[in-house]
């Protein structure tokens, strides 16, 4: 068994400016399975950079509200939303509300420096 915890994980900036706690990464570690976890937070007012991964990807919204953006679409999401995200698709994330947007981004297979174009 193994459990993370989140505090445990260390914090820093991604290529889109969010910032990131990575709790699993199957491209770091031996594990038996293909995927990426991290925690996200954009802070009120601000957005990520428009950036295009060459794998799939998901949020889910955790705490907050903000504007998603997809090769030229964009929603508002909330508490509850889950985002899917198409290999190659340029996207982004904004903030709208006056607390963080707080969500977790599902990488399958698992995120990795070289499959992200900013």
């Amino acid at each position: 068994m193994r459990i993370r915890r989140l505090a445990e994980c260390p914090e820093f900036i991604g290529g889109d400016d969010s910032i990131l706690r990575e709790l699993a990464n199957a491209a770091t570690e031996e594990r038996g399975f293909r995927y990426s976890i991290a925690r996200a937070l954009v802070r009120p007012g601000t957005k990520t950079a428009p950036h295009r991964l060459k794998t799939s990807e998901a949020y889910y919204i955790l705490r907050g509200a903000g504007r998603m953006h997809i090769d030229g679409e964009s929603a508002p999401v909330e508490i509850g939303c889950f985002v899917e995200i198409p290999p190659m698709a340029e996207q982004w994330i904004e903030n709208t509300g006056s607390e963080d947007l707080t969500f977790l981004c599902i990488v399958d297979p698992a995120w990795c420096t070289d499959d992200e174009l900013v």
